[in-house]
């Protein structure tokens, strides 16, 4: 008897559930459907990308990726985001791609010399897509700086932009 109550009422949760549309989230879906909900007291930072380099120099690019450059090479407009305990420039960029179906590859910090992540491409453009001396890089603040995005950590107010550069950084300002 107890076991028939039991199954019953089991099924009657998973018809409520099943009915008034539950949806089940990870922890990670959570924090991506409230990535805007910025309230009062959040801490925030800012990011932008762009490809504004390649503006009017498509013809570097092979045909079939002409098309991942918008036409004024702005790939996502500058916008906020809380600051997490401990957020790092490519926790803050994973979060945003994601968030705005960005394409984003990465290599991961174990895999390189520089111990930490290192951006192959944003929105299908990838390093050397507009020839030997292109890329992505990234600044903070109006600087370039000479440590990995894994490895720069945050603060309030911060403003990261990354940009695709053509030459090195040259033609974007941020040449070392």
């Amino acid at each position: 008897m107890r076991k028939d109550l039991l199954i019953i009422a089991s099924i009657i949760l998973l018809i409520t559930i099943f009915f008034t549309g539950t949806k089940f989230q990870s922890v990670e879906e959570f924090e991506l459907t409230h990535i805007d909900d910025i309230k009062a007291d959040s801490e925030i930072v800012t990011l932008a990308i762009d490809s504004k380099s390649l503006v009017g120099n498509e013809h570097l690019l092979k045909p079939e990726l002409r098309e991942f450059v918008p036409k004024d090479g702005i790939i996502l407009k500058r916008k906020e985001y809380v600051l997490r305990n401990g957020d790092t420039v490519f926790d803050v960029l994973q979060r945003a791609t994601r968030f705005h179906k960005i394409q984003l590859e990465f290599q991961g910090a174990n895999d390189n010399v520089f111990k930490s992540a290192y951006i192959q491409g944003i929105n299908y453009l990838y390093e050397f897509s507009a020839g030997a001396n292109s890329g992505w890089m990234y600044e903070v603040n109006g600087e370039f700086p000479d440590v990995g995005v894994s490895r720069y950590t945050l603060k309030n107010g911060d403003h990261i932009e990354f940009h695709f550069t053509k030459n090195l950084g040259k033609d974007i300002g941020g040449e070392f």
